[in-house]
């Protein structure tokens, strides 16, 4: 049952990667069609980032009492009909009150199954389930290229919620499968797990460098998937639907990533695999700063998603060895909240420089989020050697 529960989570999670490459996919065409500032796709940004940073807060307690399970299950349902709800709007009014509860949806799902993942799983399963998500996100813009070639972005948002209306069914008639794996909400929490509240965490140095790994990395991946298709259409020349399907090929760098890493988990561990792919993104960064043809810019932004894509699941798995199994619950809500801060305040303002200034300066822009990741890792590994985090938050 253990095997069947995780082949659900997976395809859990692709549903998961359905949304957040679909906005900066069509958003070219949206403020297109609804004549808005291309700046605007801050606030929609913004607000599922909000929503996500919210759900992710509220995580531990939510759990606690109602398991993941049931969380899971409501939680896609409801990221189901938030799409529905985009391809039916008709302004930006309607899209920002959309994105609260596609928000609120994902930031729960994300929260729940990935710590169930790393106190359940091992490193290769956690990297597996990203890989899933990598799917997901790969999905999105190749349908929405498709759409916009021919037809239109509200047609590539309404197939894509059927595919996540199909998985949230998924996720409610296999709740039967929780109990049978013996992790029901009444047991599911260790008796050893407990609360922790978000000010007593960032007490510790430790947690704080933790979330600035999490803030970087989630904030370069996201300025990639929202930015890169209007970075290619702007400052390189291509059309708007050669530059969605190009993105698709930055997903599925991330998803071959994951894949890869997850095989090397069995002989490698988390931290290796992270520096590994460290590398990577930054040799992908500088592929984007040389002056090539667009294809190379394609070329790059895959190479990114290879390398970045990595660093998220093994610094969660590495959550309970850094942190302890009792308080890795609250302590992964706090690190998905930071990744969700860099979600809702790095991109968006990246959109306001291409504005202002010019989207050229795109890649400049990811070698700075690169260097915040770098620093949070150097001192997250030299403050778990020296602190006692239970001495920290008490």
């Amino acid at each position: 049952m253990a095997t069947l529960l995780l082949l659900v989570i997976y395809i859990t999670f692709i549903g998961l990667g359905i949304p957040d490459s679909l906005f900066g996919s069509a958003w070219p065409a949206i403020y297109t069609e609804l004549n808005l500032p291309v700046s605007w796709a801050n606030f929609v940004t913004m607000l599922i980032s909000a929503g996500t940073i919210l759900s992710s807060l509220l995580s531990a307690r939510l759990i606690n009492r109602f398991g993941t399970a049931i969380i899971t299950a409501v939680s896609t349902t409801m990221t189901a009909f938030a799409l529905l709800g985009f391809s039916l709007s008709g302004g930006m009014g309607w899209l920002c009150l959309f994105a609260i509860p596609l928000g609120l949806g994902a930031g729960s799902i994300d929260t729940a199954l990935n710590n169930y993942v790393a106190l359940h799983y091992r490193a290769t399963h956690m990297n597996f389930l990203h890989c899933f998500y990598g799917i997901g996100v790969s999905l999105s813009p190749f349908l929405m290229s498709l759409a916009l070639s021919s037809g239109s972005w509200r047609e590539g948002y309404r197939t894509v919620f059927w595919i996540q209306l199909t998985i949230a069914a998924l996720t409610v008639v296999t709740l039967p499968l929780w109990k049978k794996a013996g992790h029901t909400t009444q047991n599911e929490a260790h008796s050893s797990s407990r609360s922790v509240g978000l000010f007593r965490l960032i007490r510790s140095g430790k947690v704080r460098m933790a979330c600035m790994v999490f803030f970087g990395s989630c904030g370069l991946e996201y300025t990639c998937g929202v930015w890169g298709s209007t970075y290619l259409v702007q400052s390189r020349g291509t059309a708007a639907d050669t530059a969605a399907l190009m993105i698709t090929f930055y997903y599925v760098g991330m998803a071959l990533g994951r894949f890869l890493s997850g095989i090397l988990a069995t002989r490698l561990t988390s931290s290796q695999l992270i520096k590994a792919g460290q590398g990577i993104t930054l040799g992908a960064i500088i592929l984007l700063l040389l002056p090539l043809p667009p294809v190379i810019s394609a070329l790059g932004l895959f190479f990114i998603g290879m390398g970045n894509g990595p660093v998220f699941p093994n610094m969660l798995h590495l959550t309970p060895q850094y942190f302890g199994k009792d308080i890795s619950q609250s302590v992964m809500g706090v690190q998905m909240a930071a990744a969700y801060v860099g979600i809702m305040v790095v991109p968006p303002l990246f959109g306001l420089l291409a504005q202002r200034i010019d989207a050229s300066l795109f890649p400049y822009y990811l070698l700075l989020l690169y260097v915040v990741m770098i620093i949070g890792s150097i001192f997250l590994k030299k403050k778990h050697s020296s602190e006692d985090i239970n001495s920290e938050i008490n």
